[in-house]
């Protein structure tokens, strides 16, 4: 039995619904939900006193519930199907006496202006416009003028529409420019038995005269889960809320029936701001036996924490679920800008988001674990934020990482989960002849995080890497008081730059950095100076070797670039382009030393970009290693101009325990973490 149109537009048309109706029966159609899930919004707008027109109102129960029940009995129902107007009047004959049903057109109404107090629309909206064409616009347009007529002024439009994007941005034009106040409640529907995957939405347009001259629009939604209506700003903001309630309930909706391939991502946001407050990703585990305990859990990354390798890429998102024994992980990430009371509020936030993404088969009223580092939601402090012309904004944050270490961090928001820089921060250390004070467990409050500069300590993998590089330079044995001449293009907080000041004494560093306002920062948050030895060079980076190229070549020992790219849509964001363009790369060989080293740290996710880049650097160096960074997209790669200079890593790894000797002297602190053979040891030839 052929019951669904052929196409869209048979929705408008008498002839399709004739047979609809014809052939379903007797049976309601309850187009877009029954009547429990739509009463609790009905009732917030349709008194018992007001007279109702329903428009297209088939053979829906829902005029009848409403008689029944006593939200209202003077209901007015039409329809431009015969048979179901008869079929209607025979069933409520006798039993509702102030219900009338009549075959009528919305398009073409026989009731005088301003009759009702309300009508209701519960799909015919959706059914008349099918597409954006003229004819199809002109007939709705129609609709809303005789919808407009027969309401009188205070009176209310409801209509019970799934929100296409064409359709609610059609009624929320038409009716505001009108003056009406409309508003858009999601309607709370029944996870397992809801018969559209799309959750239904009901458009309430509130007549206002309307003033000549005004432009004032009163824009609004409901969320189900919430009774205060949130302010939009325009239709266009109202129609994009309502498409992001949408995905979601897709989004619960695949993901309650089958396992996820891939991982999905969403973010929660603050009801009143509307800025997110928490990002969740949703990893499966397929190697995960499932059993009563073990199917869904919820991870709090700590604050300060979601950059980390472990939290921050699928890989490793996908390793921490499969450690934790969970088939199905949600991990959260908190947001800097937002406050966060501890971890039972949190949970209790969630609770009720989180169960939405369940795994299919999990028990409505199955416990799930709220799972984090130690129990906590971490500590996150911001120091300072601003805004550059080159960088956008960014922020000074201060956090707690393992091992109750705290760590300084750069990170420009444009790329929110990308530390531009991090230092570690030194514990205080009380002042000699001071005795600690005892300690009071009843008394004692969260310590204050320390705020001095561990210049000693190199957070970034890549800079420690990128220090190792020093080992392939000409002399027979590297030793830090040799005199070198270092060029460091990309200042950041500064502490590589720093590290080969105060561990290389005689050497000679200068670093280019285009944004004086990081200049700024890395002086003022991260314990960077300028001196003798040190001198920085506010220019852009590709001007700045250009010049040297021209007036004083040959004159560095090493040239190390560690410069992000601004541009998000190119596949590689360390370094800008033109920084791995041949011409430019000739000029940085033209100011190396002949037995000198050139170190580019490179980010790029485009495979066949990142051929082509390590092709151009063959071309214009004779002898190129390579270091993957484990755990990171970074990849130091170290160019030399002479291929006379190769060693293999063995070698390397020999010269590189010299050096690293050489820079452990009495009174200087070095973190035994940072071992340079690791770094060399692990290096290839490309």
């Amino acid at each position: 039995m052929e019951l669904l149109p052929r196409g869209p537009a048979e929705f408008g048309s008498a002839r399709y619904w004739e047979r609809f109706f014809r052939q379903r029966g007797r049976r309601p159609f309850e187009w877009y939900g029954a009547f429990p899930e739509l009463c609790p919004v009905l009732r917030k707008y349709i008194r018992p006193r007001d007279k109702v027109l329903v428009v297209g109102c088939g053979n829906s129960e829902l005029s009848e519930q409403m008689y029944d029940t006593g939200m209202c009995e003077d209901i007015v129902n039409i329809d431009i199907s015969e048979a179901v107007i008869r079929q209607m009047q025979e069933r409520s004959a006798g039993k509702r006496p102030k219900m009338s049903y009549l075959l009528m057109d919305v398009l073409q109404m026989d009731f005088p202006d301003a009759h009702f107090q309300v009508v209701l629309d519960k799909g015919t909206l959706d059914a008349i416009l099918t597409d954006d064409e003229e004819a199809t616009l002109s007939k709705v347009d129609t609709m809303f003028a005789e919808v407009s007529r027969v309401l009188q002024v205070g009176g209310r439009y409801l209509c019970v529409s799934l929100a296409q994007a064409h359709v609610l941005k059609k009624a929320v034009e038409y009716f505001s420019q009108e003056g009406w106040v409309v508003r858009v409640h999601e309607v709370a529907g029944s996870r397992d038995e809801q018969q559209f995957i799309l959750p239904v939405f009901v458009y309430v347009m509130t007549k206002f005269k309307k003033i000549p001259g005004s432009a004032q629009q009163i824009l609004e939604i409901c969320p189900e889960e919430q009774d205060k209506p949130m302010r939009m700003e325009s239709a266009e903001r109202l129609v994009e809320a309502v498409r992001d309630r949408q995905h979601y309930a897709l989004l619960c909706s695949q993901l309650s029936k089958t396992p996820c391939g891939e991982q999905l991502s969403l973010d929660l946001c603050e009801k009143v701001s509307g800025k997110p407050r928490y990002t969740l990703h949703v990893v499966d585990s397929p190697s995960v036996k499932p059993s009563r305990d073990n199917r869904f859990a919820i991870f709090i990354i700590p604050q300060g924490r979601e950059t980390e390798w472990l939290f921050g890429t699928e890989d490793g998102r996908r390793q921490l679920a499969a450690s934790a024994g969970f088939g199905r992980l949600v991990t959260v990430a908190l947001h800097r800008e937002q406050r966060y009371e501890g971890m039972a509020s949190i949970q209790a936030e969630l609770s009720g988001k989180v169960m939405e993404l369940a795994p299919p088969g999990l028990p409505a009223r199955q416990q799930v674990p709220f799972l984090s580092v130690g129990g906590d939601i971490g500590v996150r402090t911001v120091r300072h934020c601003d805004s550059s012309p080159l960088s956008g904004e960014y922020v000074v944050e201060d956090v707690k990482g393992d091992d109750a270490c705290y760590f300084r961090r750069l990170v420009f928001l444009s790329n929110r989960n990308v530390v531009q820089s991090e230092a570690r921060l030194l514990a205080p250390v009380p002042p000699p002849g001071q005795k600690k004070r005892r300690k009071d467990k009843k008394k004692a409050g969260p310590a204050e995080p320390p705020t001095a500069i561990d210049k000693s300590y190199l957070c970034c993998e890549h800079h420690k890497a990128m220090v190792a590089g020093l080992c392939l330079l000409g002399s027979p044995d590297p030793v830090p008081g040799s005199p070198i001449a270092v060029l460091v293009v990309g200042l950041g907080g500064g502490s590589l730059p720093l590290f080969i000041h105060d561990y290389f004494s005689q050497a000679q560093v200068a670093v280019v950095e285009i944004d004086p306002c990081m200049l700024e920062v890395a002086t003022c948050w991260f314990g960077f100076s300028q001196g003798e030895r040190m001198q920085v060079h506010v220019a852009d980076g590709l001007d700045y070797v250009a010049t040297l190229a021209a007036e004083a070549p040959a004159q560095y020992d090493a040239v190390m670039f560690d410069v992000d790219s601004k541009d998000l849509t190119v596949g590689m964001s360390c370094p800008p382009p033109a920084f791995v363009e041949k011409p430019f790369l000739q000029k940085v060989k033209t100011i190396l030393k002949p037995e000198g080293v050139f170190v580019l740290n490179l980010v790029c996710r485009d495979a066949r970009l990142k051929e082509s880049v390590l092709a151009v650097l063959r071309e214009v160096f004779p002898l190129l290693y390579a270091r993957r960074i484990d755990g990171e997209v970074n990849e130091i790669l170290f160019c030399q101009p002479s291929p006379e200079g190769r060693r293999d890593p063995t070698e390397l790894g020999a010269r590189a325990r010299v050096l690293e000797g050489a820079l452990q002297q009495p009174g200087r602190p070095w973190d035994s973490s940072y071992v340079l053979a690791d770094m060399l040891q692990a290096v290839t030839i490309i």
